[in-house]
């Protein structure tokens, strides 16, 4: 998976005081979870750019004076009326622990169904993975060449070895449905070859 270096500072005070003050002078205030014990540290809010504001998923190298830590977005708190990032909070990541992590989808493929009219939706744009950080996929492929008129894909059809998928075996990734044009054109169809056969000449 691909990784973004943020460059931080660590916080010696992380009071409300300390903390407005970060904000004001446009830094967001951070925390790094999952070590022997928190982290807190702030970085320029527009390092985080390339990070939040994408649909890709991304690890984070991130860099405080001559210490290094490896970890993932965990949570993020935003103002809900000028979107200003608040506070965001990172799990550090170790290569011998597996780590859970949402990805994004990517479809391949050409789905006969779609040539012929059908109309392919995707269910789930994000799945759920477990796995070792140097496992982690930057996405998960959904091949769809097979689809035909009204299949689905299940999550059967993209398990890996590197990896484990939390979901249902149930869960359906994507499917052609049959669009209005399409049901309209087979039923058209359905009633000219009927036609022939019921009509006899005298």
């Amino acid at each position: 998976m691909k990784s973004i270096t943020i460059k931080g500072s660590e916080r010696e005070s992380v009071g409300k005081v300390a903390t407005k003050a970060l904000r004001n002078a446009g830094a967001v205030p951070c925390v790094i979870y999952g070590g022997n014990q928190p982290v807190h540290f702030s970085a320029d809010e527009r390092a985080f750019k390339t990070l939040v504001y994408t649909p890709n998923a991304h690890t984070v190298v991130i860099e405080l004076g001559d210490k290094s830590f490896n970890a993932i977005l965990q949570d993020i708190q935003v103002h809900p009326v000028s979107d200003k990032i608040l506070h965001i909070d990172f799990f550090q990541l170790f290569d011998d622990k597996e780590i859970t992590m949402e990805v994004p989808v990517k479809v391949t493929g050409v789905s006969p169904g779609v040539l012929l009219g059908g109309v392919l939706r995707l269910n789930t744009r994000r799945l759920k993975v477990k796995a070792l950080p140097k496992n982690l996929p930057d996405f998960i492929e959904a091949e769809i060449s097979q689809l035909e008129m009204g299949n689905k894909l299940y999550v059967t059809k993209l398990v890996s070895d590197k990896y484990k998928l939390l979901h249902p075996e149930n869960t359906v990734v994507a499917q052609v449905r049959i669009s209005r044009a399409a049901m309209k054109a087979a039923q058209e169809a359905a009633k000219a070859a009927k036609a022939p056969a019921g009509k006899k000449k005298k």
